[in-house]
Formats: structure tokens, sequence, C-alpha cells
């Protein structure tokens, strides 16, 4: 029997608890690695499930402007790939590292392919790393660098779209793991009061079509919109929310304790809406 992956084990564990996942994204490098690395021990204290890790690229591909605005600033100190991974590595080989939920990386396809399908994955998985989310992978390639990363034990996220035909959810259904990132919007990133109807039905029919998890992101900003999800989804994905609060270290440094603890009640309240019992 083949071993389940950190993220699979997650899900699992969470579903035999009534449990959704809780996943908050970060942006590494924002306003330095150092306190992204501190932020996602904070994340990791306050009980979250997983973490979404985002590699900072010059031309994102869906991000709204609060998540674009925090690559900028990442990307204008410098920042690099093996920045990346190399703090991401500390953290995981550290003393606490066995209290890292699984990360998933989301990462730009040409970040991949400058350095190299294999090499990635294997830096990827040196650091400590679960998962890869490539939003910018071509439908074509899906299957081959999929294969790839699983072969590495890593999952090959894919995400769906309001705009996803039905073919291509076929093709999604088949090549990713872990779970499927659903995008609630035909748009960009970025907190909502509201979620959209349409949601429940494409949530609905995607689980005609998979037996992964589901987890919703793209929109969601308050334990309010959990309740909503109850029952279609196996997990919510924050980002604009939380990476919003980072906008305030950027000319003051001594706020950084406040500013993370900040993060960290935020997704605390976010933790006990998604592990409420259905």
């Amino acid at each position: 029997m083949t071993t389940p992956t950190r993220i699979a084990a997650t899900f699992a564990a969470l579903k035999a608890q009534g449990h959704m996942a809780f996943m908050p994204f970060v942006t590494v490098g924002d306003p330095d690695v150092a306190t992204s690395m501190a932020l996602i021990r904070e994340l990791a204290s306050r009980g979250v499930d997983l973490i979404e890790v985002g590699f900072p690229y010059s031309d994102p591909i869906a991000d709204g402007p609060v998540i674009q605005a925090s690559y900028t600033r990442a990307l204008s100190r410098g920042l690099q790939v093996n920045d990346i991974f190399s703090g991401i590595q500390q953290l995981t080989s550290g003393p606490d590292g066995g209290k890292i939920p699984p990360l998933v990386a989301m990462v730009s396809y040409a970040i991949v392919f400058r350095i190299g399908t294999a090499a990635f994955v294997e830096g990827a998985k040196t650091a400590g790393f679960s998962g890869l989310i490539i939003p910018d992978l071509p439908a074509d390639e899906a299957g081959e660098v999929a294969s790839e990363i699983r072969k590495a034990g890593l999952d090959a996220v894919q995400l769906v779209a309001p705009t996803t035909t039905p073919v291509r959810e076929d093709r999604i259904a088949e090549t990713g793991s872990g779970f499927v990132y659903c995008i609630s919007i035909a748009g960009t990133t970025g907190a909502r009061d509201q979620l959209p109807e349409e949601l429940s039905g494409q949530l609905k029919r995607l689980r005609g079509k998979t037996s992964l998890p589901l987890a919703v992101g793209f929109g969601v900003s308050k334990p309010e919109q959990v309740g909503t999800l109850r029952g279609l989804a196996d997990g919510v994905i924050v980002g604009s929310a939380i990476v919003r609060q980072l906008e305030r270290l950027s000319n003051n440094s001594e706020a950084t304790l406040h500013v993370l603890r900040d993060i960290g009640d935020f997704a605390a309240k976010m933790v006990a809406a998604t592990h409420a019992t259905r």
C-alpha cells in the first residue's frame, strides 16, 4: 500500500474529525526571509493545518494588488529562490521542524522552467515542502510535470476556476494530487465580503469528478464565510487578508512582533471556524 503524503494524511485526519482545513498564505521575503519564517512559526503555533508559501514573481498570474505588492517588496530586496529554499530548510530541519504543518509552494512555471523541473522539485523536497501549486502550468505539460513532482513524494496541486472547461476539469482530476485548489471567482485574489452563489454548484460538480479534497481560495477573508462552505469544501485558503497586515511593516520594523501576533490572532479565529464540528 502506498504511504499517503503529508497533505493527504492531513486532510484525511481532519475529515475523520469532521473538520475543514485552514490554509493561510505567506509571501516569503516580505518584508524579509527571517520575518517570513517567524510568521510561519507563529501560524503553526496557532494550529493552522497547512501553509501556502508564495514564491515572489515579477509577473504574477492571478494575484490581486495586495499580493502583487508583497511580491514587489520582496523582489526589490533581491530575493532569490535559493533564499526561500534555505529559509524553509532551516525552519523544517530546526528544533521546531516537527511542529510545522505541510508547506505548499505557490510558484510560477517560469521559475520552475528556468531552474529545471527535476532540480526545482529536488530543491523543494530537500527544503521540506510537501507539495507544489504551479498556476501557469500549460495543460498539455501538466501530466509530465505532475509525474515528476509525485515521483519525489510530493503532491502536484492543481487549480480549478469558474471558467475551467469540463474537459480540463477531467484532466485535473486525473493528474492532480493532494487537493484541488478551487478558485471561487473569475478574477484575481483579494478579500471580498461575499462568496459567489455559483461556487456551490462548482464544488458539487467537482465532487462528482474527484475524491481529492476541495480547498477554496480567492475571496475568503473572514470566519463567517466558512459556514457557507461547510459540507461543500474540505478547506479554505486565505491570502490577501493576511498579507495586507504585513504592509504595516514596510516602514516600521519595530512593529514586527505586534503584527505577527495580530496575524496569529486572525489565524486562530479561522482555525476555530474551520474546526467547528459539522
